[in-house]
């Protein structure tokens, strides 16, 4: 967070081809205060990791609608941990049973946000888990 305001990457891992809602949060986010970089649509836990390392961010934030966010997340999760970057902070929303969140949690996502969730909410938690924003 060398500029002051965090850096986040915003990804859609998989097959989902749903994008409106991270964008909302992309804007959001960057309207806070906060520097967001969005890698696009079909993204692998691979790419991912990669982008976060190569872009050298503060978090990363996930959005799945397919259903496979037990599979991805934790992936990403791994990655970033087996190359060094354990302490990129993850987080991740979308279409996600709430019986899923504790082992998401489990296996290292810190925040998942479900439908309903305000940008608001999520810009709280950025501010108080990820870094500062200027607002």
């Amino acid at each position: 967070m060398a500029s002051g305001r965090p850096r986040i990457l915003v990804a859609k891992p998989g097959l989902d081809g749903h994008d409106r809602g991270i964008k909302v949060v992309a804007r959001a986010l960057r309207d806070a205060g906060v520097e967001v970089i969005y890698t696009g649509l079909h993204q692998t836990p691979d790419q991912i990791a990669a982008a976060a390392i190569q872009e050298d961010v503060d978090a990363v934030g996930l959005s799945c609608l397919s259903g496979a966010h037990m599979t991805l997340y934790p992936r990403v999760v791994e990655l970033l941990s087996e190359q060094g970057a354990g302490d990129i902070v993850v987080f991740g929303g979308g279409i996600i049973p709430e019986a899923d969140i504790a082992p998401l949690e489990e296996a290292g996502i810190k925040k998942i946000f479900t439908p309903g969730a305000t940008t608001h909410e999520i810009i709280d938690w950025v501010n108080s888990n990820v870094g500062s924003t200027t607002t």
